[in-house]
């Protein structure tokens, strides 16, 4: 690895680059030289993203102009992009089929309504040309096709529609027929056609040019995304290179009617079912070759913001003009123009060198396939990687609760029973097979179905029914359990994605319920109706797909429901994936290098054996570099005892005593004497947060606090906290501005914040904003969870093949009892299993306190706030919660005080000297 500063030149960073940076792009660089996996550690606040965007860039720009002296390399990347005909567009807006006196070329495939091809050779094997085909649709009067629907659609048009609207098409699996072998068909008009499902984008509209070199680069949240783009147009890269920004629907829309729905499943769904309700426009257009006319029919959107092809073109070259933009900049192009940013920016994949995209449009296959990522021979960057293996993992989960379990079983017996008659044999077989699993998961839910008004009327008592709380299994055991082991699940999959199915069934219960009154205000109720019945059914499919994965990699989960002190709460069955070896291996198999960045990567083994367990440590690529700040800029102090000379004890059991919660504000109320501008204290959860903040209130404690600095609280809803942290922030800057208070001796402000908030994750707390972070406990994970002790029992067994998972259910209803439960099952693992909840609770004291640091001038003490942070290392047989602390915490740590006097001495003389 070459790793001398004058190897490499970087002349796209903005500025004089660190001595760190340097060593970090040149490591950055000499990874993708080398290719494979590698994991590259820079502290929050040094310029990780920069270092990056310049290093990443730089090696793309040199591998392109390597290429160009290549013997057999013709330039062939993104010329396509750019021809008018290219595939870049939505096949509805792209999607031309002319004809000439209604006759069709027999030699070249035609799209059918389905989006299916029909060659001739087909067309040999069922003896008929389409013109005989649509000759023989209409005059069949037993079978209902498409055709003859969509006839009764236009004759009836304004009038109240047909019931066999809602008819579905003759279905038959074609294994049925082939040996097993084959995809699935429907019959149309008697004559078996392959399809696929338009509700989805599984087809990509644009996908990538084999092997073409570009750089993904995917981070958590869109915000992060935003702040990559930020840096990225300091350099000259963002004009001098392709650039795109991928999000999902929720934050692209722009057609206020699908936008206000809210909910991201509903926006999804309703933009699909946009694109199914196509227009079909027809038009008479010359022909060249033989002087006269030929019909062009033209197939267009049903969302307006998609129906102008030539807007999309414009949107295409207003990005490629202006440069790299972030997601706000999309929108604001797309509302500028009047079309859609979502497929607008999609267009813009398979051209661009770079693409910035949320970790699930990347790291999920579905995801990839329907915006055409073809990540061969590129580079994959993945920021914030510290959490990568759980995050990867939570992608595969399902879930469906008791209410979208009624739902779905309603709507499909009504359907049954309407259509039964009308329904061909291979139909009427699916859609019973889907009421009968409908039915097994709503009888592990209810105890006794025979007294409750929402189960079935012919469910009987579930096998299991004394398990009154939350339980696991293995996905066989489930499927034993419910007597459902004899489904093939790959075909019912088939068949839901094949058949239309949700769709049917979902409008079908729609237009009952539409019927049912006439006044609109009960119309509107109904189309409400109609889209959570469609996430209803979504969500039955994803737990039925779940049920088709390995018996080892996941647990089935099954909550019922019970009355929690906020109230009633329902069940629910949900499969929650263990391994993501395998999910990770699809990325890293077909890229040529994977890079996995991050502030605190440590423990690295943890990583290696969850994701990419087939790489010998030894052969990682590994690189860390220490903080840009010096060591008198930080002040990292373990505080174990407060200002009483009590000890400072957050465990579990000791929370929530009263001497310990006023110990704690009694500490705040001496620190906002001492510390000036903005102080930041993270609490282990909201409830925790508002529990202390009850009790400070009720015992005048947060009045002496108010005397000195104005408090604020972290919002549970995430699009309130920009509001709280704008007026924070202007508070730490005039603190005498305050609306609420009079006293001219204000000298700041108090955020009261919580792990794993939105506060604690990509929330900057420069310079006066967070003079000061306090870190109340260690905030462990809550034991009482049972999808955090799975993954703690799959964790740990790793690496032995001899051990199995146990089932484990918790009997007790009451958060004690389960968290007892829990922890008497962390005492019982091994090494692993207890290691990886240790690491679950720094990673987020890390991410935490690595707000405060964000420049090279900054500086701020680090309170860490428990007697546990202040036990003497080398006691104990396992390894102390701080020797998980960053490195350049950990080389200006004080590990122990005396008496919180020190503390206070420590904190006037730090603050004195760095105000200099």
């Amino acid at each position: 690895m070459a790793d001398g500063r004058g190897d490499r030149k970087f002349p796209a960073f903005p500025f004089q680059p660190y001595s760190i940076q340097i060593d970090f792009m040149n490591a950055l660089y000499s990874s993708l030289d080398r290719g494979g996996i590698s994991m590259l550690e820079s502290p929050t606040g040094t310029g990780k993203t920069l270092s990056i965007i310049c290093s990443a860039l730089q090696w793309l720009a040199d591998q392109k102009e390597k290429q160009k002296y290549l013997p057999s390399n013709p330039d062939q990347n993104g010329s396509s992009g750019d021809q008018p005909n290219s595939d870049d567009e939505p096949d509805w807006i792209r999607n031309f089929v002319v004809t000439k006196n209604d006759k069709v070329d027999d030699r070249k495939p035609t799209k059918k309504k389905y989006g299916v091809a029909i060659g001739k050779a087909e067309k040999r094997k069922n003896g008929e040309s389409r013109k005989n085909l649509s000759s023989r649709s209409a005059e069949d009067k037993d079978i209902p096709t498409a055709r003859k629907i969509d006839n009764v659609q236009k004759n009836d048009a304004g009038e109240e529609l047909d019931e066999k609207e809602f008819l579905l098409e003759e279905y038959q699996s074609e294994d049925e027929e082939i040996g097993g072998v084959g995809r699935s068909k429907r019959k149309v008009g008697g004559v078996s056609v392959s399809s696929s499902s338009e509700e989805d984008d599984n087809q990509s509209d644009n996908e990538d040019e084999e092997g073409r070199l570009k750089v993904y680069f995917c981070s958590r949240t869109h915000s992060q995304l935003s702040q990559f783009v930020k840096e990225l147009k300091k350099t000259s890269f963002a004009s001098d290179m392709k650039v795109v920004c991928l999000g999902s629907r929720k934050n692209f829309c722009i057609n206020e009617d699908v936008l206000k729905l809210g909910n991201s499943t509903r926006i999804n769904e309703r933009c699909l079912e946009l694109q199914k309700n196509k227009k079909t426009e027809a038009s008479k257009v010359k022909n060249l070759c033989t002087g006269g006319t030929a019909r062009r029919t033209k197939a267009t959107s049903g969302c307006p913001m998609l129906r102008k092809h030539k807007l999309q073109r414009q949107f295409k070259d207003q990005l490629s003009q202006q440069g790299a933009m972030d997601i706000e900049d999309l929108v604001h192009l797309g509302h500028s123009i009047g079309t859609c940013p979502y497929y607008g920016s999609r267009s813009m994949a398979s051209v661009a060198d770079l693409v910035i995209l949320p970790y699930q449009s990347l790291l999920s296959k579905s995801s990839r396939d329907s915006l055409g990522l073809n990540l061969k021979n590129s580079v994959v960057i993945i920021d914030e990687a510290h959490n990568l293996a759980d995050s990867l993992i939570s992608m595969y989960d399902a879930k469906i609760t008791s209410s979208q379990l009624e739902d779905v079983y309603f709507h499909l017996k009504s359907y049954l029973e309407k259509f039964h008659n009308l329904l061909g044999h291979g139909n009427r077989r699916y859609i019973q097979t889907l009421v009968v699993i409908t039915q097994g998961f709503l009888q592990t839910l209810n105890e006794d179905c025979k007294d409750r008004a929402s189960c079935p009327e012919d469910a009987g008592k579930f096998s299991n029914a004394k398990l009154l709380s939350d339980s696991s299994m293995a996905i066989n055991d489930f499927l034993f359990e419910l007597n459902i082991d004899n489904i093939n699940f790959l075909k019912l999959l088939n068949y839901v994605k094949e058949s239309n199915i949700i769709h049917k069934v979902s409008g079908y219960g729609s237009k009952l319920s539409t019927q049912q009154t006439d006044n609109m205000l009960n119309n509107n109720r109904a189309v409400g109706e109609d889209e959570s019945t469609l996430s209803s059914f979504r969500a039955l499919a994803d737990m039925l797909l779940s049920l088709t994965y390995k018996n080892g990699d996941g647990r089935i989960i099954i909550s019922r429901a019970r009355t929690t002190a906020s109230g009633l709460q329902g069940g629910y069955i949900k499969y929650v994936m263990l391994t993501g070896e395998k999910i990770f291996s699809e990325v890293a198999d077909e890229a040529h290098a994977v890079i996995l960045a991050g502030g605190t990567l440590q423990p690295v083994e943890e990583t290696r054996e969850r994701l990419f367990p087939w790489l010998p440590l030894d052969q990682l690529n590994f690189f860390s570099c220490n903080h840009i700040v010096p060591r008198e800029s930080i002040l990292p102090v373990a505080v174990s005892r407060g200002p009483t000379g009590r000890f400072v004890d957050f465990s579990y059991t000791s929370r929530s005593s009263p001497a310990v919660i006023e110990e704690l504000g009694l500490l705040i109320c001496n620190l906002v004497t001492v510390v000036p501008k903005g102080i930041v204290v993270f609490f282990s959860s909201f409830d925790y947060e508002g529990q202390i903040y009850n009790a400070w209130n009720a015992s005048g404690i947060l009045d002496r606090i108010k005397k000195k600095k104005r408090v604020f609280r972290e919002p549970r809803k995430s699009n309130e906290v920009e509001l709280v942290l704008k007026e924070y922030k202007e508070t730490i800057g005039d603190p005498s501005s305050s609306r609420d208070l009079k006293s001219s001796t204000l000298n700041g402000a108090v955020l009261l914040a919580v792990v794993g908030g939105k506060v604690s994750e990509g929330i900057n707390f420069s310079d006066g904003m967070g003079r000061c972070i306090v870190m109340v406990g260690l905030p462990y994970p809550n034991p009482s969870d049972i999808e955090l002790v799975e993954r703690i029992k799959h964790i740990d067994s790793l690496g032995d093949s001899n051990l199995s998972t146990p089932k484990f259910s918790v009997m007790d209803e009451n958060d004690g009892g389960d968290a007892q439960t829990g922890f008497q099952i962390l005492r019982s693992c091994g090494q692993k299993g207890k290691a990886y909840y240790e690491n679950l609770c720094m990673k987020a004291v890390n991410q935490s306190i690595g707000r405060a640091i964000r420049h090279i001038g900054d500086y701020a003490a680090i309170l860490l706030v428990d007697k546990r942070y202040a036990l003497n290392p080398s006691k104990g047989s396992h390894p102390h919660p701080t020797n998980k602390l960053p490195k350049w915490i950990k080389d200006s740590f004080v590990p122990s005080t005396d008496s919180y006097g020190e503390v206070h001495r420590l904190l006037h003389q730090f603050f004195k000297f760095n105000k200099k």
